[in-house]
């Protein structure tokens, strides 16, 4: 018992200083302050400028303060933490900004109408017209694309996880990175050359979706990939135990268990071809018509109507208003698609328990 208080004296003069839990909320509110007063002073009219400025004094500061009351091991701690929160915020403004400048110019015409009608005879510089017409391009050539590169990813996938040994699956694995980081005009260029040049199949929602088809293959093998690597193989050999043979092994075991993971990688390529232009603009030609036909005649998408309404609006401020809408609506499909993507994940993910 006589002990106890002699203990706690020791640990008392071991502990060092600690900041409290709102000295970095107090530290960033006055590296924003001085920051404004340096910028002012010297004339800065950028608020960038004035924001770098607050990121480096916050830095600085929480260095400063944390070495002179904590030490210099927890000021490090310190630093390394501020330094993933001014990048964080640093990655977000840009994001935020430009979601803000897209709902602040896209709601003036984003309304029913707009959904539900087409361009029409509507001329580039008048009023009215809509987007139905691009929506139900984007769909149809989205979705054709889909249904071409899921498939032949996926299964190339299993083929370089579950059977890919030797030259060839490393051949396959290279090329398949070499298609990662192919630009989406080359994508466009090869398919105006072989479908259009020399097949002389004519532009149509078909044609674009078959580059699209190219962009989205390497995107989905990769992640699909990822996906089936993160499977146990103790799951594989308990069902190859069992007498049960590869195939259906690979179908009823490794499937399930990585199709969350496989169907947000697919979600997330598709969001990704979405919002490709060079290609379309290539292949499909764009019309200010609705047509359904993907295989027949001109159609077109979202993108293509954003650059369509901003090249030839000669100024008109309603091709502007109608290109920001459009825009409005585009990042609400890829974010409808991403949220979707999540939910998948999220309902197939293995369930957890004690």
């Amino acid at each position: 018992m006589s002990n106890a208080p002699v203990t706690a004296r020791h640990a008392s003069t071991l502990r060092g200083g600690t900041l409290p839990k709102w000295s970095p909320w107090a530290i960033a509110v006055g590296a924003v302050v001085v920051a404004v007063g340096i910028g002012l002073g010297a004339g800065l009219d950028s608020k960038v400028q004035w924001g770098l400025i607050a990121a480096i004094l916050f830095v600085l500061g929480t260095y400063g303060i944390a070495a002179r009351v904590e030490g210099r091991r927890q000021a490090k701690d310190r630093v390394a933490t501020s330094l993933v929160w001014v990048c964080f915020i640093v990655a977000v403004i840009p994001l935020a900004s430009l979601i803000w400048e897209t709902v602040k110019r896209g709601v003036k015409v984003f309304d029913v109408y707009f959904l539900t009608h087409s361009m029409g005879v509507v001329a580039d510089t008048e009023t009215g017209g809509g987007i139905y017409h691009a929506i139900i391009g984007t769909l149809e050539q989205v979705g054709i694309a889909s249904l071409i590169a899921v498939p032949v990813g996926v299964l190339t996938a299993i083929y370089l996880v579950e059977y890919g040994r030797g030259k060839l699956a490393k051949a396959v694995t290279f090329f398949v990175d070499v298609m990662t980081g192919v630009p989406s005009i080359v994508a466009g260029l090869f398919i105006l050359s072989f479908w259009i040049l020399i097949l002389d199949m004519g532009y149509s929602g078909f044609a674009g979706a078959l580059a699209l088809a190219i962009l989205m293959m390497p995107v989905v093998v990769r992640s699909t990939e990822e996906m089936l690597k993160l499977v146990p193989n103790e799951l594989r050999e308990a069902s190859l135990a069992l007498g049960i043979p590869k195939w259906r092994t690979i179908i009823k075991v490794v499937l399930p268990t990585s199709l969350g993971g496989i169907t947000t990688g697919v979600m997330l390529a598709v969001a990704r071809i979405t919002g490709e232009t060079a290609p379309v603009l290539l292949l499909v030609w764009g019309t200010n018509f609705i047509n359904t036909d993907p295989f027949s005649g001109p159609q077109a998408s979202l993108p293509l109507y954003i650059y369509q309404q901003y090249a030839n609006s000669a100024g008109s401020g309603a091709a502007y208003d109608r290109a920001w809408a459009a825009a409005l609506a585009l990042i609400a499909f890829v974010m409808i698609l991403n949220m979707g993507a999540r939910a998948i994940a999220r309902w197939k993910a293995p369930k957890t328990g004690r």
